[in-house]
Parts: C-alpha cells; sequence; structure tokens
C-alpha cells in the first residue's frame, strides 16, 4: 500500500507535470513576474468557470477576506456576523479592520453558521454577514440572502474552502458557490481544492462598481501609476502561481469528484456505526454521489460519539494514517477574541463540536486499498472503546 498522505500534492502534480512545467516555464521565459499575461488569463478563464462579472485575484486568501470588506466601505465599530466555527482568519480580517465580530453557533448537521442564529444577532449595528462554506459545503444562501435584503446588510462568501461547489435553490437553480453573495473571497492554498505551489487568493463580485474599487485596493490604491486613489494594500497573486493555477483549473471539476468518490466509499463504510456520524448533505441535495456537485469536500469531517475523539487520533497517527481536528478550540474562547457579550449557552453545538470532529486524509489520490484501510482502523478503534 501506499503511503497515505492527508493531502497528496505530489501525486496530483506528476498527472499534469508536463502543463505545469510548461506553463511555469512560460513565466520565467518572459519574466513577467508581476501582473503579467498569465495572471489575467487566469483570471478570465476562473470567471468563465464560476460564472461571475469578475474575479480579482491576490496574495492570498486572508487579504482576501479583508480586501472585500475594505472595500465596501465598512467602518469601525460596525458589526459583522460570522461563524464561531471555523478558522481564524475569518474573525481575524474583522478585527484587524477595527470591525466588532459577532460570532454565532452553527448548525449540527452541516456544521455551517446557524441560520436562527443569525436572526438573534442582528442589531442597528449590524453591517455583513460572513458565511463560511466550511469543509467543501455551502451555507444556506438562500435564508442568508433574504436576511440581508430584509435588513439591508452586506453578504461576503467566505468560500475559502469550497471553490467549486454548486448552491442548490429551493427552484432547482444552481449557483457556484463564492458567486451569490454580494463578494466573496477564496484561497488557493496548496491543500485547497484547487490550490497553487505558494500562497495566492481572489476576489469575486457581480457588482461593477465594487470590482473597480477592489481592483485599487490590492494595487497600493492604484488605477494609475503614483496615483493613489484609495487606500490600499500590496497583495497581487504572482504570475509563477497564476501559471499554476491556470494549468489546474480545467481539471477543478474532476478533481472535486475524485473527492465526492472518496468521500462515498468513507461513507459506505462507515454508515451502519452508530458512534460514527458521517458528513450530512443540504436538505435540498439528494445525497453523496458521483455525480452530486454540492460538496467538494477540502476536508472529510466525521463526528466520533461515545469514544475518545483524541486517543483516536493518537491511534491513527500511531497506524500511519494522517488526521485533523479541524477545530479544536471555538473561537469565543480564543484569548484574542474573548468578549464578555458571550455566552457559553449560545454555542452548545460548536462547544461539542469541537470534542467530537476528526478529519480524515482527503485529496485527489486516495485509492481503495488506502480507504479499506483508513476506515477499518477507525471502526476497529471505535467497536473497541465505545
Amino acid at each position: 500500500m501506499r503511503k497515505i498522505q492527508m493531502v497528496d500534492l505530489k501525486g496530483q502534480y506528476t498527472k499534469i507535470k508536463d502543463v505545469v512545467d510548461s506553463s511555469i516555464a512560460e513565466v520565467l521565459d518572459n519574466t513577467a513576474y508581476i501582473n503579467g499575461p498569465k495572471v489575467h488569463e487566469f483570471q478570465k478563464n476562473l470567471e468563465a468557470y464560476l460564472n461571475v462579472k469578475h474575479a480579482i485575484p491576490c496574495a492570498n486568501g486572508t487579504d482576501a477576506l479583508q480586501i472585500a470588506m475594505m472595500g465596501l466601505d465598512l467602518k469601525p465599530g460596525d458589526e459583522v456576523i460570522t461563524a464561531d466555527f471555523t478558522f481564524a482568519a475569518t474573525v481575524e480580517v474583522i478585527a484587524l479592520l477595527q470591525l466588532t465580530p459577532v460570532l454565532v453557533d452553527v448548525d449540527p448537521k452541516s456544521f455551517n453558521i446557524d441560520i436562527d442564529a443569525i436572526k438573534k444577532a442582528i442589531t442597528p449595528k449590524t453591517k455583513a454577514i460572513v458565511p463560511v462554506h466550511l469543509f467543501g459545503q455551502c451555507a444556506n444562501m438562500e435564508a442568508i440572502m433574504e436576511i440581508a435584503k430584509e435588513h439591508n446588510i452586506y453578504v461576503i462568501e467566505d468560500n475559502a474552502q469550497a471553490i467549486g461547489a454548486n448552491y442548490t435553490y429551493s427552484n432547482g437553480k444552481k449557483a457556484k458557490a463564492g458567486t451569490i453573495g454580494h463578494v466573496a473571497s477564496t484561497s488557493f492554498f496548496p491543500s485547497k481544492n484547487l490550490g497553487c505551489y505558494g500562497d495566492g487568493g481572489a476576489i469575486f463580485t457581480n457588482d461593477d462598481d465594487l470590482a473597480h474599487k477592489i481592483r485599487g485596493i490590492v494595487n497600493h490604491g492604484m488605477y494609475e501609476r503614483y496615483h493613489h486613489d484609495v487606500v490600499g494594500v500590496n497583495s497581487r497573486l504572482d504570475s509563477i502561481q497564476a501559471a499554476v493555477l491556470d494549468a489546474k483549473l480545467p481539471h477543478l471539476d474532476a478533481y472535486n469528484k475524485a473527492r465526492q468518490k472518496a468521500a462515498k466509499k468513507y461513507n459506505d463504510a462507515f454508515k451502519v456505526h452508530k458512534n460514527i456520524i458521517t458528513p450530512s448533505m443540504n436538505s435540498n441535495c439528494n445525497g453523496i454521489c458521483e455525480s452530486c456537485d454540492c460538496h467538494v469536500f477540502h476536508q472529510y469531517t466525521l463526528k466520533i460519539k461515545d469514544t475518545n475523539r483524541d486517543a483516536l487520533v493518537k491511534h491513527l497517527n500511531e497506524n500511519g494514517i494522517p488526521c485533523g481536528v479541524y477545530y479544536p478550540i471555538p473561537l469565543h474562547l480564543q484569548k484574542a477574541y474573548k468578549d464578555s457579550r458571550y455566552k457559553e449557552e449560545d454555542f452548545t453545538v460548536t462547544n461539542q463540536l469541537v470534542k467530537e470532529v476528526i478529519s480524515l486524509p482527503m485529496h485527489t489520490e486516495l485509492d481503495d486499498e488506502q480507504i479499506d484501510f483508513i476506515t477499518s482502523t477507525v471502526i476497529n478503534f471505535v467497536n473497541s472503546h465505545s
């Protein structure tokens, strides 16, 4: 059996090596390393793939989220609602801009932001909602957009983990994750479903005026060299990373289908075990299948019931199976983001999830032998420790 990787970047690269190497060599040959032709080519191809009017590349996913907020002219003290159960970058940029983060609980099945919790958290100071499409599945965007319209607030999609996923509306209409809110951000960190070989990110919007402002922000506030029209930052996707991403973009749907296929195999192995809770799908999806496109499984995350999750992590590692706990500490309990406004009874789901979740290897190169070994190791441990 091949060595099991949490993410097998080498295996993925080997299959498209010639195209990637040629694309990088083209950049090295023309030496247009910043805002070169490859950046613009990737931008246009990404816009076409997502069916979005504007994709603005930038240096990383965290910058993308911050720049999206800067583009909306949010002011210090404005409240921004987001999920408690996510990576810190989401709340980090809110704090950096001196906005007021308002953390709320998540849905126990999808792990995405809870709609009722959003409604309860809205005040006259609320200016934006940041739904995080966690682990590769869209939050309930139809409900979120209705809330935003009712209260005249912005929606900023954190799409760092769900590029390529489709959101299905109640009427059957579909839209790509990251194209539904007023603006969205994504990350091209190497382990993402569409990852480069360094750092990278992008902002998406269908708003022409907002896109124009964001294009200035990412480039020191300049539209014309040395003319600084808005307060900006230095956050540009370099041409080599754009070359890698443009080489990989035509494979994104196939990559996501490979992840979905692996997730189905995991689910089939675990489905009859009462203490192993497999990922739940949105109610308007028919379930995981090879043709399903609502969840792209950036992570495959289980809930482990009535078993010592941390002991399972140790056992898997001892058996050569990497795994992760995303995330072990709620944001509202992190030292940097503690706030007297928060009450533990408002975070019952998150506080339980951090004790139960475990993410198994998930990538495009997983094979049946590896999945069989992973699932049997998990099941045997849970059977003997429940």
